[in-house]
């Protein structure tokens, strides 16, 4: 019995052993495996750090000696001072990408980037104007000056850290770790090092960048916005009257309570379960944007339909005159752009963007935020000193137009011009080129990825 049940049991234990110490060195081998993957790639971050720290010294070393050419030569050299300002900018922006590369979660550096931000902003918008009738003036030049200073203050810190980097062979890796965890480092180097720039860009004294560079980070908001706050009983008066559903079909919600982003959300319920949903400005309780939660199906109405559905969805709320500007199809949705008009031209900077379900064209969302911070007046268009023949003169020989109409556009300096928008294909491809109807220079240019867009725009002006 005994050798009979030995006989069974023997090769049974033996095969466990045998899978036994298989699994093991399977899981060992694995263990290794992940380890040296981890190793890999800690190496791999930790030289991506490395390299993006070293690259940020060096080039806010450059930045201080291009500062230095730009007020080193005479304020008449317009030619120089548009060539050392595209190398700032250039710079700054290499400077700006290497920032957002490092840990710096851990470290304060806010002060700093806002600093770098700020003068890529300055140095191009001050490039690319016409140095020539619009020279720098003396409080860019003691802008200039001030910022050749600070510079080469900053770059003297982040070369002391860098130097300590070197000779002490620190790692970034154990900075990055220190975000994990809750006691990081008490006397890291590094840290200390970012801390010391960042409290000294702090305590420089602000800049008057101008209205350009103050208007992009200038953010519309409902501050802007002279109207009268409303409370939470008008947003559903307000939402119910939008969607034509009664108040007790209505919830509201206020964001941002106390602060200046404060908005309302109404929530439109169907046997309670939420079927779409509406952003309210505080001030006003102006509609910024819809959404209806209906599930879209299969592609099924054509693109003219869309637009038209959309054109008269807009007429219905409220928004007259409004012109499509830009079609855009991805799958079963569609995203249509239109734009107001005064008289004979188009004003972008009044733009809403509404969203399609293609099963039947209906509307199924928009967001109007840029209707309402920008329709708050009403704007004097000025007169074209140019005609449509001597703007059309200005294009490429080559170019083909299919349309041309007016149009008032926010250009890079963030300064609203008025241009001849001419729509047409060159090279095989559709563009949108914007004519200023001043100056004859071309303001932008739009390469179209929807080749069959002048349906949508062909309107001539």
């Amino acid at each position: 019995m005994y050798k009979r049940l030995s006989a069974v049991l023997f090769p049974v234990v033996t095969l466990m052993m045998i899978g036994a110490f298989v699994w093991g060195y399977q899981q060992s081998q694995m263990r290794k495996e992940v380890s040296l993957q981890a190793n890999s790639m800690s190496i791999k971050a930790e030289n991506q750090y490395q390299r993006a720290f070293h690259d940020l010294s060096f080039h806010m070393d450059q930045l201080h000696s291009q500062l230095g050419n730009a007020v080193a030569v005479h304020t008449t050299s317009h030619a120089m001072h548009r060539k050392c300002l595209m190398n700032v900018w250039r710079i700054a922006s290499e400077a700006q990408n290497e920032v957002n590369q490092l840990p710096l979660n851990v470290m304060p550096f806010n002060h700093a980037k806002d600093l770098l931000s700020h003068l890529s902003a300055f140095s191009y918008q001050t490039a690319v104007r016409d140095l020539d009738h619009e020279p720098l003036n003396e409080k860019e030049i003691s802008n200039l000056k001030t910022l050749y200073n600070n510079s080469k203050e900053i770059s003297k810190n982040m070369q002391e850290v860098q130097q300590k980097v070197l000779s002490k062979n620190l790692r970034w890796m154990d900075v990055d770790m220190a975000a994990g965890s809750q006691t990081g480092p008490k006397d890291n180097t590094i840290i200390d090092g970012f801390k010391t720039v960042d409290k000294k860009v702090e305590n420089y004294k602000e800049l008057d960048w101008g209205p350009s560079v103050a208007s992009i980070y200038d953010k519309r908001s409902v501050k802007k916005l002279s109207l009268p706050a409303v409370n939470a009983e008008q947003i559903k008066r307000n939402a119910a009257e939008f969607t034509g559903k009664p108040e007790s079909q209505i919830r509201v919600n206020e964001n941002g309570k106390g602060t200046e982003w404060a908005s309302y959300t109404a929530t439109l319920l169907n046997k309670k379960q939420p079927v779409a949903s509406m952003d309210f400005t505080k001030k006003g309780g102006k509609l910024i944007s819809y959404h209806d939660m209906r599930a879209v199906g299969p592609k099924k109405a054509t693109r003219n339909e869309a637009i038209r559905y959309a054109s008269e969805y807009l007429e219905q709320k409220g928004y007259k005159g409004m012109k499509p500007v830009a079609y855009d199809e991805s799958g079963n949705l569609a995203n249509i752009t239109f734009a107001s008009q005064q008289g004979d031209v188009i004003i972008y900077p009044e733009k809403i963007t509404v969203r399609s379900g293609l099963d039947n064209g209906q509307v199924i969302g928009f967001q109007s935020s840029d209707y309402v911070y920008e329709h708050s007046h009403l704007r004097r268009i000025p007169q074209a000193k140019l005609n449509l023949n001597a703007a059309r003169a200005k294009l490429n020989p080559e170019f083909r137009e299919t349309y041309h109409r007016k149009a008032l556009i926010e250009n890079e300096l963030s300064n609203e011009v008025l241009c001849y928008e001419f729509g047409g294909k060159i090279n095989g491809s559709v563009y949108r080129i914007y004519i200023n109807a001043n100056t004859g220079m071309e303001e932008t240019i739009e390469e179209v990825k929807d080749s069959d867009e002048p349906q949508v725009t062909a309107s001539n002006a």
